[in-house]
Order: C-alpha cells, then sequence, then structure tokens
C-alpha cells in the first residue's frame, strides 16, 4: 500500500538561475522545516530542491521499514539533477539533512560549490542511539524528538516518536558519515544553535576539526534551538547562505 503524503511534507523545487542549492530535511521531519530556507535562496535568484525523505511525511510505521542508503539515495537523485542543470551546486539540511549534507560532501567534493550543515548529527547524539542496533528488536519506538523551537508560534510538522530501527539506520550513517569527514574539501559553512536538546552544539565544532577545507566557518546561532530553520535565526540563515554562495558562485 503507497502512504499519504501529507500536504505540508510535498518535495518542492524552486526555477532560478545556473546556481543550484539542495535542501534536506531532518530525522522524523520533512520539507515543512525547510521551506523557509529554500524561499529565501530562492528569492536570491536560486535554483532550489527539496526532495521528501523516503518515510517521512507520511506514518512511523512507513519509517521503521526505511534504510539510510534510501535517505542518502533520494537526496542524490535531487543533487544529480542540480549537477546536471546548473554550473555551480551547493547543498545544506538540517540535523539529519545535515549528516546527508555532510555526507554526499565527501562523496562530491570535487562537484561541489560549497556546503551547509545546520545543527547535523555526526559525532554526538542521544547517548543510548549506540543501543539501538539491539534494541530495535525490543522495542518499536520511542517518544519523539522533534519540534524543538525556542518562538512559541511555531511547531514542526513531525512525528510525535521515533521508530526504533530508523534510529538504528541514523546512527549508522553518522557513523559512516564521521569516518569519513576528512573527505569534505570543498568549502564549508557550519551552523549550529547554541542552545539545541536534539543534536549536541559539540557536533559543530566537531566538523570544523575533521574536515579537510580551509573555507572554513562556524556560525553559532545564539536564538535557537534545534531546529533553526523555523526559528527566531531563521532570517540569519538565509542570509549568511546567500552570501556564501555569492562569494563563491
Amino acid at each position: 500500500m503507497v502512504e499519504e503524503v501529507w500536504e505540508d511534507a510535498q518535495p518542492f523545487s524552486f526555477e532560478g538561475g545556473k546556481t543550484g542549492v539542495l535542501v534536506v530535511h531532518g530525522f522524523t521531519g520533512c520539507t515543512q522545516s525547510m521551506l523557509p530556507l529554500a524561499e529565501g535562496l530562492a528569492a536570491a535568484g536560486l535554483t532550489v530542491i527539496g526532495p521528501r525523505l523516503p518515510g517521512h511525511g507520511t506514518s512511523v510505521k512507513d519509517m521503521s521499514a526505511r534504510k539510510w542508503d534510501e535517505w542518502t539515495g533520494e537526496a542524490e537523485k535531487g543533487l544529480a539533477d542540480l549537477l546536471d542543470r546548473c554550473d555551480k551546486v551547493f547543498i545544506t539540511g538540517l540535523s539529519m539533512g545535515g549528516t546527508i549534507t555532510c555526507y554526499l560532501g565527501e562523496r562530491y567534493a570535487d562537484k561541489l560549490a560549497g556546503i551547509m550543515p545546520i545543527n547535523a548529527a555526526v559525532s554526538k547524539l542521544n547517548p543510548l542511539l549506540p543501543l539501538t542496533p539491539v534494541a530495535k528488536y525490543v522495542l518499536k519506538t520511542i517518544p519523539g524528538v522533534g519540534s524543538d523551537i525556542k518562538d512559541p508560534d511555531i511547531k514542526e510538522s513531525c512525528y510525535d516518536k521515533v521508530p526504533v530501527p530508523a534510529a538504528a539506520e541514523l546512527y549508522a550513517l553518522m557513523k559512516t558519515t564521521k569516518r569519513d569527514l576528512p573527505k569534505v574539501t570543498e568549502p564549508i559553512l557550519v551552523f549550529t544553535s547554541r542552545d539545541d536538546h536534539v543534536v549536541s552544539p559539540s557536533n559543530g565544532p566537531y566538523i570544523m576539526d575533521n574536515v579537510s577545507s580551509t573555507d572554513k566557518e562556524l556560525v553559532w546561532l545564539e536564538n535557537s534551538y534545534h531546529v533553526a530553520t523555523l526559528d527566531f535565526d531563521k532570517d540569519e540563515i538565509i542570509k549568511r547562505c546567500v552570501e556564501f554562495i555569492k562569494r563563491l558562485a
């Protein structure tokens, strides 16, 4: 049975110039969390693609059956489209989308003009995460991690539970990405919320210390929690991303 996709979880695309940006949402969330950033990039004249990762924006059951290479594979399709049509291509993503940003940055370093991970999960997440490969045989779900937002008027469209098998897949993706961080050589702009209840802020400095890029910058977000793309710092993220892209493109 094909699962129905939530209305605000649909993939999106904006046609612009010959500079493209792949925008990747996070774990248990959907494209809704990335739309303000995507619209800001599009307003700057950029071509933007935002895929919906498999198992997201449908149901917890659907997500529980997914493997991490399905998530990276869907992002890779969008990247291939942009590389085919654009002269310069960048990637940005939130949370697991930031992990995927780094993962693709490792594998396409010679083809990308730059990457912009936002609160990426690479080194540290929940201390129980390493137990999920075993726990998935005992537990089906754990409490949700979504909608960690400082702005009380904003909500993230996300699951209220985390399927443990999917959490085990995220852990596997993080391990692979962490191992290969030195393969990132292209310019990188790292965003990290100072106060994040989902992904440890130590991930930002860890990425900075382990990539091989010479053009690299860490931006601390002082007024947002984890879902910074919907939070008080969302305009600052758009501004800094556009400046970064314009400088390099």
